[in-house]
């Protein structure tokens, strides 16, 4: 099967590959995205593969009863002991790799890292020794460690303090899908959506390329989200999703269902009163490991101090499951109703919600817009702003995406989700000149600012002409 969309990774694997030195590499990424597929097709007929997959929840004999039977899958015997801790296991990989006669490459691949490292396992710590005292000076080794638990493996794997420390060669951080290549892996499965198609269904179900796997084609996208969320497999993933990536993982859940409810974000104090979890180091460890498995995003508010972030939640799926799929499975329809999203997607609420996930789509296809712009030379930083009016004279207002550019100029982003060419008519046209006004006020600005529309189809009447932008921004941008 062909690797699509990955050419940034491919080109790291086929350095390593052809290095001629001992490689030590770390790939992480959240659960379905498809970090194995790309190591196993990549490696696979590329010399000796030797691959060992953690057991979830497998017990410390089963695990190593997994080594064991790919031991002697690939050296055709089993080991000469019996195996009763990985010490033991990974020395005889040692002697069986003395004693191979092979001159080219050695793929030792350990999948679901954070599931093989059971507790009191010291499986780090004997995959630590084994690749320091042997392997490090074997120019045949390519030693591949993944796992979906991103804050486990940057912790344990990445950032280690111990023996491990400095001794990766390289590391990928495999993530979704951006619409770009969304596009392409559907196109190559025989999937012809146009974009707004795909627009809407990236909102649903994200860039994750397993779930874009189960996208049938000759149905519109608004057909396959019913079909695949409330009929099919991702009706039962939520659960499954957060239970494979995090101990006490329910706690996490707390957080993103506070957060789901909250289209602009809340803080770390919000976030605390809202999910019933103490201030503290705990709260922060679980924010973290959020962030780095890519469900939320946390940002500073434009003009504020760096340690009054706002964290959003960004994950397409989990917004769209707690949003609808746990609607439908609350409700006596159980998710079975074969029309259920193809009536909701056009109620107020569904284009409610759609508004929200287009905003959470263009603030993951920053590059694009910088793009478009005509700025991706410019060093920018990207963030929100939120003035809450202090009394009943003062108007408040928000802005949805603010570029900080380094070249003295302030793009402010207003982001529109319309299913055609979107209006502006004169009220509206006075409310985008007022926030426009009002953040040049408030925040004092003295950098040149624009205001720059962002919507699918783009404006009616080009909102550049009738005075009320600088630029104009559609969904073929993002692409």
């Amino acid at each position: 099967m062909q690797i699509l969309a990955r050419e940034r990774e491919v080109k790291i694997l086929e350095k390593l590959y052809s290095s001629g030195q001992p490689e030590f590499l770390a790939i992480y990424g959240r659960r379905r995205i498809g970090k194995t597929f790309l190591i196993r097709q990549f490696f696979k007929e590329k010399g000796i593969y030797f691959e060992v997959t953690g057991i979830k929840n497998g017990s410390y004999k089963h695990q190593l009863y997994s080594f064991t039977v790919e031991f002697a899958r690939v050296f055709g015997n089993k080991p000469s002991r019996k195996i009763t801790n990985w010490l033991e296991a990974f020395d005889e990989l040692r002697i069986a790799l003395n004693h191979s006669q092979h001159k080219g490459r050695i793929i030792l691949f350990f999948d679901e890292l954070p599931w093989l490292a059971t507790s009191k396992s010291n499986f780090v710590q004997s995959l630590d020794h084994f690749w320091n005292r042997y392997m490090s000076d074997d120019p045949r080794i390519i030693l591949v460690v993944c796992g979906s638990a991103a804050s486990w493996m940057i912790k344990k794997i990445i950032c280690d303090k111990g023996g491990l420390h400095g001794r990766l060669t390289e590391k990928i951080r495999l993530l979704p899908f951006d619409l770009h290549e969304t596009e392409r892996f559907l196109l190559n499965r025989g999937v012809a959506l146009d974009r707004k198609q795909l627009i809407e269904l990236y909102m649903a179900i994200g860039g994750v390329a397993k779930y874009l796997t189960y996208v049938e084609r000759g149905r519109s996208s608004l057909q396959e989200v019913n079909r695949i969320c409330f009929n099919g497999p991702l009706f039962k993933e939520f659960d499954e999703l957060y239970s494979s990536l995090f101990s006490n993982y329910n706690r996490h859940i707390d957080i993103i269902r506070a957060l789901a409810h909250k289209a602009y974000g809340l803080t770390k104090t919000q976030i605390s009163e809202a999910s019933g979890i103490a201030l503290g180091g705990g709260l922060t460890d679980i924010l973290r490991e959020l962030e780095e498995s890519g469900f939320i995003h946390s940002s500073t508010s434009f003009g504020k101090k760096k340690n009054e972030k706002h964290f959003r939640l960004i994950d397409e799926y989990s917004l769209f499951y707690i949003k609808w799929i746990e609607q439908a499975k609350n409700s006596d329809l159980k998710g079975c109703d074969e029309n259920f999203w193809l009536k909701a997607a056009n109620s107020p609420s569904g284009r409610s919600w759609a508004g929200y996930a287009f905003e959470v789509l263009c603030l993951k296809h920053i590059r694009k817009i910088k793009e478009a712009l005509g700025i991706t030379g410019v060093i920018t930083k990207e963030s929100s702003w939120i003035y809450q009016a202090s009394n009943k004279e003062d108007k408040g207002s928000q802005i949805d995406l603010v570029i900080d550019r380094a070249d003295n100029c302030i793009n402010i982003c207003e982001i529109k989700f319309a299913r055609e060419e979107f209006t502006i008519d004169k009220d509206y046209a006075k409310q985008l000149e007022s926030k426009k006004n009002i953040f040049i006020k408030k925040t004092k600005s003295k950098k040149s600012v624009f205001l720059t529309l962002i919507t699918p189809y783009g404006i009616k009447k080009s909102a550049i002409e009738l005075g009320v932008a600088d630029a104009e921004i559609t969904m073929d941008d993002l692409f």
